[in-house]
């Protein structure tokens, strides 16, 4: 599937993207407002581009320059919304068929059966939406898409609402229904474990533009945009200053904010004297009470504790280095350095934990 598309919302918002979703799960990721979701209208044939052109296949959805735009139940395109539409007046098995009007009545019943079977919730067939659970609704949201075999498939955050184990069944069973159809499916989620889980491939959309895309690892683990790195859960963005170059190394000095502090980092392609943004996971910052000696980390940093708190099993600790960190650590950890506020620490960053970002609102080259 292939969507080039225009698409003025307002005054301050136009969407002009670039979307290609082979066979299997591509992730449109990025902030709220970006346009994931206008860019799913758009496909279905909700929304109608400015100018563009979007097939699936062979076939041409939508061609603004020779005035071809497919109605939506030509369009063979199975979409789930955010807030799943389902009928409360009708029992999960009338909600699954309900695409399936025309076909006779034992064909609608085998296919709802076999579908409802495939995504566990068979059982639940008599019963209405309401008498459900939120999970249990989802995979009948799903089902009612899947059960008239579309071409593609456009999933709209589909789990935000639910809880990470009834999100995690639901990805599995997502992930073998896809393995065995091999359709394209657009998936919008804000969610990086979702990303990991279930994406092939990513797109990452911010402003209504694409501002990178490739494989999940090479979107988010290594982030070169700020709103990426932030939605990727880098804690620590600072900006910066490159004071030194070390081009045999492979690394630069840069100077953070109006700090005396330095972070060795990747070299880049900017000069002395010139402004950086840099993130840091708090994942990645390690915690010493002793200074460290011997080690391959390039940027160890005196600091002291400013406050630290649980979050089911992680500890956030704050630590004042002339700049604020946050790091990530186990109660354990916690415990045995008999961390509390006020505590003198040494952090260890590794230079290539360091990442160079680009401002927001940068677009992919």
């Amino acid at each position: 599937m292939i969507a080039r598309l225009r698409k003025r919302l307002r005054p301050s918002f136009a969407l002009d993207v670039e979307i290609v979703a082979n066979a299997g799960i591509t992730i449109l990721f990025g902030p709220s407002g970006a346009g994931k979701t206008t860019v799913l209208d758009c496909i279905a044939g909700l929304v109608t581009p400015d100018e563009g052109h979007i097939s699936l296949g062979e076939r041409v959805l939508f061609d603004s320059a020779q005035g071809m735009n497919v109605p939506v139940p030509r369009r063979e395109i199975g979409y789930v919304f955010q807030d799943l539409a389902l009928f409360p007046h009708l029992t999960v098995e009338k909600n699954v068929s309900y695409g399936l009007a025309h076909a006779p009545a034992a064909q609608r019943e085998q296919r709802a059966g076999e579908i409802l079977k495939s995504l566990h919730v068979e059982h639940l067939r008599n019963r209405r939406p309401g008498e459900i659970s939120g999970g249990e609704r989802q995979r009948v949201a799903l089902a009612r898409t899947l059960v008239v075999n579309p071409q593609a498939l456009l999933l709209d955050e589909p789990l935000a609402a639910l809880d990470r184990p009834t999100r995690s069944k639901i990805m599995d069973d997502l992930r073998s229904w896809n393995e065995s159809h091999r359709i394209p499916i657009l998936y919008v989620t804000h969610s990086r474990d979702e990303v990991f889980a279930l994406g092939e491939t990513v797109t990452a959309l911010e402003n209504g533009h694409v501002i990178a895309r490739g494989t999940p690892h090479e979107v988010l683990e290594a982030p070169r945009h700020e709103t990426l790195a932030q939605l990727a859960g880098f804690e620590n963005i600072f900006d910066g200053t490159v004071t030194a170059l070390h081009e045999a190394q492979g690394t630069m000095t840069c100077r953070l904010g109006e700090s005396t502090v330095e972070l060795d980092v990747p070299l880049g392609r900017d000069g002395a004297g010139s402004p950086v943004r840099i993130g840091v996971r708090a994942g990645d910052v390690l915690l010493a009470v002793t200074r460290p000696e011997g080690l391959s980390a390039r940027n160890v940093l005196a600091g002291r504790v400013v406050s630290l708190a649980q979050r089911d099993v992680t500890v956030v600790v704050r630590v004042d280095c002339g700049v604020m960190f946050e790091a990530y650590l186990t109660p354990g950890a916690r415990d045995s350095l008999q961390l509390a506020p006020g505590k003198q620490v040494w952090l260890v960053i590794k230079t290539y934990s360091c990442h160079l970002l680009r401002k927001s609102g940068a677009e992919e080259s």
